[in-house]
């Protein structure tokens, strides 16, 4: 079977409701069990069907208690014996009920489909129960004991052997220019005095001379 996506838009929630198949339509028509009733049979939900007795919860009527008499799928109501309401021209007619509205005091168990919705949805709720109940895994002896020696002796803290640092060469220092003596000085005096030799002048060029003879 499909599972039906779930929608958010209201419009789209009430088309999938009245569009709804009959098999989806049965799970719609789920009613709450009395407080006695989920003690004996071990449920909270179930769908009503014709033959349970039921109490009317909320609306005009609520307090009423009867067996139900008819089923409508087509209009998701149920119809409860003794439940009638006078027309204007005299005629009576069976009040309609939303099955979210009634809550189901005696569970009819004649049919062997039901019977087995009942045990099915009893030993689902069974392994439920028990997986909450359960209590956590104990850890194995074996951790508890390493755990007692651990507590009684410290343990010793390791230290890391420390790298040794990199030693890094050292650049040479500039080395500082040599005083000059004094006839190293007056050497140099001498050549900044005398003056620089001039360039020779370019050669002229002769065509220019003889005007282009």
């Amino acid at each position: 079977m499909q599972a039906a996506k779930p929608v958010t838009n209201p419009s789209k929630q009430r088309k999938m409701v009245f569009r709804a198949p009959d098999h989806r339509r049965q799970k719609l028509f789920a009613s709450p069990l009395s407080p006695e009733q989920k003690a004996a049979h071990g449920i909270r939900t179930i769908p009503v069907r014709k033959g349970d007795t039921v109490r009317i919860m909320r609306g005009d009527h609520k307090g009423f208690e009867g067996k139900i008499s008819r089923v409508d799928r087509a209009k998701y109501r149920v119809y409860v014996e003794g439940l009638t309401r006078e027309k204007v021209d005299g005629t009576t007619i069976s009040v309609p009920i939303h099955p979210s509205k009634v809550q189901i005091t005696n569970l009819v168990l004649d049919d062997k489909w039901r019977k087995q919705i009942v045990e099915r949805r009893q030993i689902a709720r069974r392994e439920m129960e028990a997986v909450a109940e359960k209590p956590a895994r104990k850890p194995p002896k074996k951790l508890e004991v390493e755990k007692e020696v651990a507590e009684e002796k410290p343990v010793a803290i390791e230290e890391k052997p420390k790298k040794p640092r990199k030693r890094v060469a050292k650049k040479p220092a500039k080395r500082q220019p040599k005083e000059k003596t004094a006839e190293e000085a007056e050497k140099a005096e001498v050549e900044e005095e005398k003056p620089k030799p001039r360039k020779p002048r370019t050669k002229r060029n002769i065509a220019k001379k003889t005007g282009g003879e």
